[in-house]
């Protein structure tokens, strides 16, 4: 009981920096972004990671709850969340990859997530936020200081699954009530979260495995080796809606990319003629040949048509 009184003290008295807007929403934003998650049971121990659904997830509950000017930037908490105190004694605090320093604020997402291994919570706070008590009412702390003209408004859009992260996941399904074809310009941070998306989504399409192959392979340590690929480079489109995508074991993903397979308008696997291989071998690719790819189950989000066409024609060496 007396840690989770330190924390609620600490929790309604963040240090945030003064603007012309009022005092800055980002790091609340934060501790309440760590909270969903862990909630969720997204964030599973105490690692932290610089990904798409911390950043999309801090994004939403930025969109839902912050009514000023200030600008949206998920990596400045991430870093100054560090400052805070609770008896003299910091709670948050970031472990740089092997070789790595972060010494001061990256403002760039994905030069974060290159640099940091993760974050983590000091162990008596990790523990309270494992209990489902102690949780929920630090979270109506954060709420009640610092956004009760909108926490209904968050509440309300996370009880019927609404908001950004879902918008985003819409738009790269082609959902035909998606909501974001107006938009033709990212932030970085959309670019980040949608690339995290379509990693995530377009395996699960094809059931977490390689379409050419059938194979499936995972571990224990929650390790997928099936790889999302984009059929028309994302640099050259900025099309990341899943039907530019299919998945593909790291094998096939490399000979795909190098022009050396392709897919025919039936979906079928074309194979190079300037394939040099021992055509013996049981895992020779011109076994390949004709064969129909695994397909998702629903048609709209098979491969697009005009996107082999492209790969047919500017990639594949026939």
């Amino acid at each position: 009981m007396l840690a989770l009184q330190k924390y609620a003290k600490a929790f309604s008295r963040l240090k945030r920096g003064g603007t012309k807007y009022g005092a800055a929403p980002h790091k609340p934003i934060l501790l309440l972004t760590l909270i969903e998650l862990i909630e969720k049971g997204i964030v599973t121990d105490n690692r932290v990671f610089v990904e798409a659904q911390l950043v999309g997830t801090f994004k939403e509950n930025w969109l839902l709850l912050v009514s000023t000017a200030h600008q949206e930037d998920f990596t400045q908490p991430f870093y100054y969340l560090q400052n805070e105190r609770v008896e003299g004694q910091g709670y948050w605090f970031l472990q740089p990859m092997p070789g790595c320093q972060i010494n001061a604020h990256i403002k760039s997402v994905s030069v974060l997530a290159s640099i940091c291994q993760y974050g983590y919570l000091a162990t008596d706070l990790w523990l309270l936020l494992n209990d489902s008590i102690s949780r929920t009412y630090l979270k109506q702390v954060l709420l009640d200081t610092y956004f009760v003209a909108n926490k209904n408004n968050l509440l309300a859009a996370k009880q019927h699954g609404q908001g950004y992260l879902n918008d985003q996941t819409s738009d790269l399904l082609e959902e035909p009530l998606a909501k974001l074809k107006h938009i033709s310009k990212y932030t970085e941070e959309d670019v980040f979260v949608r690339n995290g998306l379509f990693k995530r989504l377009v395996p699960k399409l094809y059931q977490q495995q390689c379409c050419f192959t059938g194979m499936s392979l995972s571990s224990m340590y929650k390790h997928s080796f099936i790889d999302a690929c984009h059929i028309v480079p994302f640099s050259r489109t900025q099309n990341d809606s899943v039907t530019n995508g299919i998945a593909l074991c790291p094998n096939m993903h490399r000979a795909f990319d190098r022009g050396l397979l392709s897919i025919d308008d039936n979906y079928r696997i074309l194979v190079s003629e300037y394939l040099t291989e021992d055509k013996t071998h049981p895992y020779a690719l011109n076994a390949l040949k004709g064969k129909q790819i695994i397909l998702p189950q629903q048609q709209n989000h098979y491969p697009a048509q005009e996107a082999l066409e492209w790969h047919r024609s500017e990639v594949f060496k026939n």
